[in-house]
């Protein structure tokens, strides 16, 4: 990706807007866009199935049944089966319309960095939650997400989690986050080293 969608923070932690798919990204964890009972039906879950294997939807629904439905600010982790990664984080955004709805992209946002510092992971590459199917709006979701990694690593200035990815397959979905990431780095320029 061009280094114009490059941001380094203080603490040495870099965040990219990737164009690829999230499905080859050779990084510690990918970060799955999943439903509460983690059903890797459509969209980036069941590409994430297909290219890994039908052991993560097995090891998923052994999660759910031993631990319940997942929520916003509690995500899954299962192996990465034939991925190039460790593992799975399989992290739930809100279906746009059903209220509060940037408040829990953020917390499935957060809560997937949270999870992969947790794990002691030093990279991560995340799909644009809730943005395909679920409807959310691809510009406000950027911002959302932009302003969460850069709070993340405001609070946690030490992590070891140096690479974070926010990997798009989709021309479009790719365009809207590059432009709403020109206007945010020119908000917040005094965070880059």
């Amino acid at each position: 990706m061009d280094p114009t969608f490059q941001y380094h923070f203080p603490g040495g932690q870099m965040l990219t807007l990737h164009s690829g798919d999230l499905t080859r990204q050779s990084v510690d964890a990918i970060v799955n866009a999943a439903n509460a009972y983690l059903q890797h039906g459509g969209g980036v879950a069941a590409a994430i199935v297909r290219a890994g294997g039908s052991e993560i939807q097995t090891e998923s629904t052994a999660w759910v049944r031993s631990h319940g439905a997942i929520t916003h600010d509690a995500p899954a982790v299962t192996g990465a089966g034939a991925l190039p990664c460790k593992f799975v984080i399989h992290a739930v955004g809100p279906i746009w319309g059903e209220g509060d709805e940037d408040r829990k992209l953020s917390a499935a946002i957060c809560s997937a960095l949270r999870t992969a510092d947790q794990l002691g992971l030093t990279s991560l590459a995340m799909p644009p939650i809730s943005t395909g199917i679920f409807g959310f709006p691809r510009q406000r979701a950027a911002r959302i997400f932009f302003d969460t990694i850069l709070d993340y690593f405001r609070d946690h200035p030490t992590s070891a989690l140096a690479d974070v990815r926010i990997t798009i397959i989709d021309p479009p979905t790719l365009n809207d986050f590059a432009a709403v990431y020109r206007l945010w780095v020119d908000q917040n320029p005094e965070e880059q080293s």
